[in-house]
């Protein structure tokens, strides 16, 4: 059983997480709190293997309760953020920094015709956030890479100018990618386009938090709009994003790969990063298997290893 812990202010709402944790037999609803402060307590007591945690609160808010329990009793922590709106959004992802796993929207009521896919959400995310192993988030250290250390890992003769960098992230993702762009010099002499996995709704937000707690240009992309140097661009809700000459941002309604869309492999067909630094192995894992990972970084790493190519290539093409 996966015991959960709920922490929410609002009466209905813990009613209605309840009602869908419980009618997953997998599920065991460990306890329900109102308030961050309570949740610290009730995350000593009761050792749930995830929290759901709301973001306003009295007393202590989640963002807070987050970064205490992170520091003292690492959990597996999923926010049910109420609302998808920018600013909503964003103190959901300052969350994330603290060291909650996932952002997913809070269901409708059962009447709503999204009740459906909301709550199954909930629950696959719950499960998922389950297996991941946790740690202390005050213990890690981060690994100090600079570009000069990455200079012999360069293939030899980059030849070609670099026309653009592809960024992917799924659990996890929000970030490493806000480490990765904080870490980037200005005047990257190339565009990145992102996709990350995340809830519809939430990207709007997710681009504001990244922009700023990064200080790196971001924006969602337009079909057809021409890529600027050292700008990055995020893919929107629900479609798929591509490039061409250019090059040219191409955005599609092409069939979801693997029931995501926007898709990570429709963009590339590889991009990787080291076990340590990802919450799940997964598509980092996969890249490695297939011998299609030039380089396996950390965070820091990744950063680097652009600044060096972006030197690197600029050099070459004067």
């Amino acid at each position: 059983m996966i015991k959960v812990l709920i922490v929410e202010d609002s009466r209905a709402v813990q009613e209605l997480l309840a009602h869908i944790l419980a009618s997953d037999p997998a599920i065991q609803v460990a306890g329900i709190v109102n308030n961050g402060l309570e949740a610290i307590e009730a995350v000593k007591q009761k050792r749930p293997d995830v929290v759901t945690m709301d973001i306003h609160m009295p007393r202590m808010d989640g963002f807070e309760a987050t970064r205490q329990i992170m520091e003292t009793q690492p959990t597996p922590i999923v926010i049910v953020s109420g609302s998808s709106g920018i600013g909503e959004a964003a103190h959901s992802f300052r969350a994330m920094e603290a060291g909650a796993l996932a952002v997913v929207p809070r269901p409708p009521g059962i009447s709503h015709p999204g009740y459906a896919v909301a709550a199954r959400e909930l629950l696959q995310s719950v499960k998922l956030m389950s297996e991941i192993k946790v740690v202390t988030r005050k213990a890690r250290v981060k690994e100090k890479v600079t570009p000069g250390t990455l200079e012999a890992l360069l293939p030899l003769g980059v030849v070609q100018e670099i026309k653009v960098a592809a960024i992917g992230g799924s659990t996890g993702g929000p970030v490493a990618l806000q480490q990765i762009l904080a870490a980037l010099p200005a005047g990257l002499p190339f565009p990145l386009l992102i996709v990350q996995h995340i809830a519809e709704g939430f990207t709007r937000g997710f681009v504001e938090w990244l922009a700023g707690a990064s200080g790196f240009p971001l924006r969602i992309a337009a079909h057809g709009e021409s890529t600027l140097p050292g700008c990055g661009y995020v893919a929107p809700d629900g479609v798929h994003m591509g490039v061409d000459g250019g090059p040219r941002i191409v955005l599609s309604n092409d069939a979801p790969e693997h029931g995501l869309r926007p898709s990570i492999a429709h963009l590339f067909r590889s991009v990787a990063q080291d076990q340590a630094s990802s919450v799940i192995f997964g598509m980092p894992g996969e890249a490695i298997k297939l011998d299609a990972a030039a380089h396996v970084l950390p965070p820091e790493g990744v950063a680097a290893l652009l600044a060096a190519l972006g030197d690197k290539n600029q050099r070459k093409l004067r």
